[in-house]
């Protein structure tokens, strides 16, 4: 036992080294953003409104739109009904104390990935310890694509629910799970696979009982369902079809379901009319599709089975369709990957270093890209 780590530990089980740690990362990632965006544009950011709007692109504004004026059905704003809704909805409530929706997404942003990180070191540490647990939770936050935590978009509200709905049923709170899990639902598609992954959980737990005993408490994993049923009442209240987000996706964002080799093949042989392009939009997401495989595979042989489900239908999801993209921030919400960092580095200085310099080194080339308003995932 790491004697000095669990000592941080205040009664509530809050790890506040772990919180410090986020914090200290999340000071360092919005500096750099200004300081980047300084220097490309010759000029600093206007005021802390300035600070945070270099942020503010891509699907960033659709959330405030949202936000601010609901789902509606006229414009280009009736498309962002694929969004699903429970953060938007934070960040309103939010906004009715700070009187700021830019503001108010950050705070959400802000809270929950404190929130990630505490209980990503808690998960961990129900199998590793508390050293283990502690490096996972530093390869999240400075994983290339970790800035999403920071800023306006729902990775860090997500993995919040996502990671207290896998610690929850570990701990056979299943109540808890099933409640956490349908917040997750809510929040990202990919909610829903925390029904298959936690069934598998619960199976783990029934083989390994003495005696086996069918748990009542396990039903709660349906009811994770329940976010996803609200979803479909939404899309049926504002255009009257509970599946009107599918053919808003085939038509504005062309996505249709697909083999994974036929959006991975789209990428590898995608025809980018520029370098930067070819790298970020073509090499970089083809990478991490293959780094995406990779852990999933040997989170199969290293860790949970729960764990290796929850990554290979993370994996198929977001590349089972006709136009696979953003796979680098895709990522991040396969947690598993920074606990297979953690522990294969822990008795490997060198590895650790190596993983540390490539996190840091693209997550800097993403950030530098993406407050200039380029696409960086």
């Amino acid at each position: 036992m790491d004697i000095a780590a669990e000592s941080r530990i205040d009664r509530w089980g809050i790890d506040w080294s772990v919180v410090a740690l986020i914090l200290a990362i999340k000071a360092l990632v919005l500096i750099l953003g200004g300081l980047t965006y300084t220097v490309w544009q010759n000029k600093p950011p206007a005021g802390l409104h300035g600070w945070l709007g270099i942020w503010n692109h891509w699907d960033g504004p659709h959330y405030l739109d949202i936000a601010r004026d609901g789902y509606v059905t006229q414009g280009d704003q009736q498309n962002w009904i694929v969004f699903y809704p429970l953060y938007p909805w934070a960040v309103r409530l939010f906004a009715l104390v700070l009187r700021d929706h830019l503001l108010s997404a950050f705070t959400v942003s802000g809270l929950a990935s404190v929130v990630a990180g505490v209980l990503l070191r808690k998960l961990t540490d129900l199998d590793f310890g508390a050293t283990i647990s502690r490096t996972a939770v530093w390869f999240m936050f400075i994983f290339p694509t970790s800035y999403f935590l920071h800023i306006g978009y729902t990775e860090s509200l997500f993995l919040a629910f996502a990671l207290g709905s896998f610690l929850a049923a570990r701990r056979r709170q299943w109540w808890l799970a099933g409640v956490t899990g349908a917040l997750a639902c809510l929040t990202r598609v990919n909610g829903l696979l925390l029904i298959p992954a936690l069934g598998c959980e619960a199976l783990v737990q029934y083989r390994t009982e003495a005696p086996r005993v069918l748990r009542a408490q396990w039903l709660w994993i349906a009811f994770i369902g329940v976010g996803f049923a609200l979803y479909l009442v939404l899309n049926y209240y504002v255009f009257g079809d509970p599946l009107a987000f599918v053919q808003i996706l085939h038509d504005r964002f062309f996505k249709t379901p697909k083999w994974p080799w036929v959006g991975i093949v789209k990428v590898w042989n995608w025809k980018w009319e520029d370098a930067r392009k070819l790298h970020v939009n073509g090499t970089q997401e083809f990478f991490f599709i293959l780094l995406s495989l990779a852990c999933t595979v040997w989170c199969w042989r290293a860790l949970r089975a729960s764990y290796a489900v929850w990554m290979a239908l993370n994996w198929l999801l977001f590349t089972s369709t006709s136009f696979v993209i953003s796979v680098p921030r895709y990522t991040l919400a396969m947690f598993p990957i920074f606990i297979l960092f953690a522990r294969f580095t822990a008795a490997r200085l060198v590895w650790s270093g190596i993983i540390t310099f490539w996190s840091i080194t693209f997550m800097a080339f993403f950030i530098t890209l993406f407050v200039q308003g380029e696409w960086a995932f």
